[in-house]
């Protein structure tokens, strides 16, 4: 099995701001994370991505907030972006 998109989408929120959303299917778990799955979903304000959730290899599943990480508990593809939504509600100006 190759990997596969399950998902790839970008969400222009204002003129300055944008989520990218991506998740693929892979044939065997990314070092450090107990799934198949990959990951990279991002906001990006002004140029700068000031949020990331993602699963790169050996790390494993962490979340980017500014300039600090910290592991991300995964559960399921669909509590992942509500997590990620949730934190962009969070981070976006009023």
């Amino acid at each position: 099995m190759k990997a596969g998109p399950l998902l790839h989408e970008r969400h222009q929120l204002s003129a300055e701001a944008f989520v990218e959303l991506r998740i693929w299917r892979v044939p065997r778990r990314v070092p450090g994370s107990n799934h198949d799955l990959k990951y990279a979903l991002a906001y990006v304000v002004g140029g700068i991505c000031v949020l990331r959730y993602d699963n790169e290899a050996g790390k494993g599943d962490h979340r980017h907030v500014g300039k600090s990480e910290t592991p991300y508990a995964f559960t399921t593809p669909a509590a992942l972006l509500a997590d990620f939504w949730k934190d962009v509600d969070q981070w976006k100006p009023e």
